[in-house]
């Protein structure tokens, strides 16, 4: 077997969506070299993709399963009416703080403080709360700040960790693949692992985007434990309300649980009003953790974003109210619950063999090996649900490869693709039966 005949898969070599991907990001090219400006995000080329079929034109008519966006309307039962105006304060039009309006950052850690902090004697103040526009945003921030070192990071994961992790220079990103027969599950051993060999920095999100699986206690509590004064971990928990673990009793995932002192334990917490308040529009984010990290984390916003836009830090705050906060949670659950199991029912349905059932997010990490060969890759699969006016996203993106070290199509995320059942149940049933006509095309 020639060396080219083991570097490209055989769907590869006549696929002009393969050719496409390739040419359009530096380091995935034959002989790499390309224009890093043309690089984006995973979920930004499929929508680039959807665009030249139509997407752009008329997107009513399509079924956006790609996008990591949760539905936003105001008719999920038992969950609290968005606001529909801003009372724009005079003050709202200065420049704001930014670290964030104190008034948020206080709410933000009153919020923490009842559902993570009851009863312990460390307690979250304002001053440890920067509040950032949007998580990407946020993660720039943190990668700012960071000291030199070796940033552990497990695969697959979120898209948009690959470019942040490609960007700065203070660290070198090392990649730990979990294990696909395990679940993708990060176990406290792999955590003691990365730090023995010298990893100082461990970014993950949990609950896990894109495989809907995520940590819980007692075994976030013990990796909390073995990191505690070896590590920095940074948690991205922007799912942590999609939790279906507690019978959608409104309990939310969160490492906050298991600090000891908040200005000690080097532990960032990432999350916001995007995902689990079903507002991405709004961009309100926020970090949590030491008072020294988020005086530097809100420092930097300064020459890198601005800040973030302060009517809406205004409107968030009596969001978080935190009985609010847990009914607003329990509506989600159940909601979103439903639709998870309506989605799992239909692939299998269609054919599809279902061997991982997410416990959290709005996300399944769909295996296509079963399908016929010319639809079981990521990439083949996405260009055919293009023709039925259907976003998936391939699995590619979710193997990170900040460094370009390696060549993507020798991943094992290649046959893989996410599906979001975060729209509304009408998108889903149609973007269902688009994937059921393009499996049926291929029988």
């Amino acid at each position: 077997m020639s060396s080219r005949d083991r570097r490209f898969s055989v769907n590869e070599l006549n696929s002009p969506v393969h050719k496409q991907f390739r040419e359009a990001h530096e380091g995935h090219a034959p002989h790499a070299g390309l224009d890093s400006s043309r690089a984006s995000t995973g979920v930004v080329w499929c929508s680039e993709r959807a665009q030249e079929h139509g997407f752009a034109d008329a997107p009513n008519e399509w079924a956006n399963l790609g996008q990591g966006a949760p539905e936003v309307d105001d008719d999920i039962e038992g969950s609290f009416e968005r606001p529909h105006t801003l009372n724009i304060s005079v003050n709202s039009r200065e420049y704001g703080p930014t670290a964030g309006i104190k008034p948020l950052r206080v709410a933000i850690a009153n919020l923490y403080n009842s559902h993570h902090r009851k009863g312990k004697d460390s307690q979250y103040t304002w001053e440890n709360v920067a509040v950032v526009p949007g998580g990407r945003a946020g993660l720039i921030r943190i990668a700012a700040v960071l000291n030199n070192a070796y940033l552990g990071f497990f695969i697959p994961d979120y898209t948009a960790y690959n470019e942040m992790l490609g960007l700065f220079k203070n660290f070198a990103a090392i990649p730990s693949p979990l294990s696909e027969a395990d679940g993708y599950h990060i176990h406290p051993e792999k955590i003691a692992d990365e730090i023995a060999r010298g990893t100082s920095v461990i970014l993950t999100s949990n609950p896990r985007n894109p495989t809907g699986q995520m940590v819980k206690n007692p075994e976030l509590a013990e990796i909390q434990d073995i990191a505690r004064n070896r590590a920095t971990l940074i948690m991205d928990e922007f799912y942590g309300g999609y939790n279906y673990t507690s019978d959608c009793d409104g309990t939310t995932v969160s490492a906050a649980d298991n600090i000891k002192d908040v200005n000690e334990d080097d532990v960032i917490l990432i999350d916001g009003l995007t995902k689990r308040f079903r507002l991405p529009g709004w961009r309100v984010a926020w970090i949590i953790g030491p008072k020294a990290f988020i005086s530097a984390i809100g420092s930097c916003g300064s020459y890198l974003d601005g800040g973030t836009n302060v009517p809406f830090q205004e409107a968030a705050i009596p969001m978080l109210e935190p009985n609010k906060v847990l009914q607003e949670m329990k509506a989600l659950q159940r909601h979103f619950r439903t639709k998870r199991d309506y989605v799992l029912s239909r692939l299998k349905e269609i054919g599809f063999e279902i061997k991982l059932v997410p416990d959290s997010t709005f996300y399944i990490w769909l295996d296509l090996r079963g399908l016929p060969e010319a639809i079981n890759d990521g990439l083949n699969f996405f260009q055919q649900c293009l023709k039925e006016k259907v976003i998936v996203v391939p699995g590619i993106f979710f193997d990170l490869n900040p460094a370009k070290r390696r060549d993507l199509f020798d991943s094992p995320c290649h046959h893989f693709v996410r599906l979001s059942y975060g729209p509304r149940m009408e998108t889903l049933e149609s973007g269902l039966a688009g994937i059921e006509r393009v499996v049926k095309r291929y029988p």
